[in-house]
């Protein structure tokens, strides 16, 4: 499947803005079943675009603008050539045993509640078997809806709640499954959508566990599946700080008004099943 993207992120301010430092994990990687045909960063002002990579292995770009600004406005724009590897990630960029990914971070940090939920639904089941059950647990349990979440919702805040976009169920994915002694860490991506739906408000979000004898496999609680070739992979993490697309600071300004515009489509002349 070849998948077409453009990712647009705008933000305006009421009044200049002296300097601005943003860490761009917009870019993604060829593995197994992913290669990348072409991808571009664009700006609409004048600044300097480092690219390099972070403790993880994930593309970076470092923007830097030092001069007196009310807006700016960056697009990733590119194709995705994928395949369907039934959730088995293979061939990326991997710095660390997967033990490191029992780390709690604060976004992650199982309750008791989780500690509860986690122990009913895996058990001592650290293979496929528990950890699809966990994925419908979750998705059963937790219900994906815009809006009563934001960015600093940890997973405790949105397991008690039952509500939360995709950010929410991986965080609440993978607290309950580090509870459980199974490395496990937060992927951003895209999602090309079954229902056709192109225009979308944001990027896409799943997890990836470590299972004995099989490595690392996807499990996509928003939908309740395992990530297929309508995922594109493109950061992954402790959570979704370690993944954002765009995180950084600014010198200056005051009101900040941001835009965010997604499109996830078939790449031109691309065969539609």
């Amino acid at each position: 499947m070849r998948i077409r993207i453009k990712h647009r992120t705008a933000y305006a301010y009421d009044e200049p803005v002296y300097s601005i430092t943003e860490l761009l994990r917009m870019t993604p990687r060829d593995h197994d079943g992913q290669r990348v045909r072409r991808w571009r960063i664009d700006l609409d002002q004048d600044g300097r675009l480092v690219e390099t990579e972070d403790a993880f292995g994930n593309m970076v770009h470092v923007l830097s603008l030092h001069r007196p600004l009310d807006s700016l406005a960056i697009t990733v724009e590119g194709e995705v050539e994928t395949d369907d590897t039934v959730g088995v990630i293979s061939g990326a960029v991997e710095r660390f045993p997967p033990g490191l990914y029992l780390r709690e971070t604060a976004l992650t940090r199982p309750d008791a509640a989780i500690k509860e939920f986690a122990a009913d639904v895996i058990g001592d089941d650290k293979g496929l078997e528990g950890l699809h059950a966990l994925l419908m647990a979750v998705k059963r349990e937790v219900k994906f809806e815009n809006g009563p979440t934001d960015a600093s919702t940890t997973a405790a805040q949105a397991f008690k709640g039952r509500i939360g976009v995709c950010q929410d169920l991986s965080h609440v994915f993978i607290a309950a499954a580090r509870s459980r002694g199974i490395p496990t860490r937060y992927v951003g991506g895209y999602l090309l959508r079954e229902d056709g739906m192109v225009q979308q408000t944001a990027g896409h979000a799943w997890t990836e566990a470590h299972v004995p004898a099989l490595g690392w496999v996807g499990f996509d609680p928003a939908n309740g599946i395992s990530p297929t070739a309508a995922h594109v992979r493109v950061a992954m993490g402790l959570d979704y700080l370690g993944a954002a697309p765009v995180r950084g600071s600014r010198s200056g300004g005051s009101e900040e008004r941001l835009e965010v515009t997604v499109a996830v489509d078939h790449a031109r002349g691309q065969q539609q099943n």
